[in-house]
């Protein structure tokens, strides 16, 4: 699931990069559409299912490449679980609180 999460982020990514083909005005007001509060709960999302994935990915790599993690199944699940909260809070931050008008550093949106 994570995996098409990260695929439809790239088709966006691609169809708005693609946008700048149209002209400057056609791209800016595709980019605007970035900072409405339903893009940034997906963009949230995303993040989410992209630390996920990435996590497990080496969770997954270290199972099947070194023998002896097998055992540890359990331990490396919630230290893929502890991970992904700890890096996604932060970035959550900065990500939902312009919904809230607090400038949290980002300017790309113009708040």
């Amino acid at each position: 699931i994570t995996g098409i999460g990260v695929l439809l982020f790239l088709i966006v990514h691609i169809v708005d990069i693609s946008l700048l083909g149209f002209g400057p005005t056609v791209y800016n007001e595709g980019i605007a559409l970035f900072g409405t509060t339903v893009v940034r709960v997906v963009s949230l999302a995303l993040i989410g299912a992209l630390l996920y994935h990435a996590f497990n990915g080496i969770r997954i790599m270290l199972v099947d490449f070194v023998p002896m993690a097998v055992r540890y199944q359990r331990i490396l699940f919630w230290t893929v679980m502890i991970l992904t909260i700890v890096c996604f809070l932060p970035m959550a931050y900065f990500v939902i609180a312009p919904i809230f008008g607090v400038n949290a550093g980002n300017t790309a949106s113009g708040v």
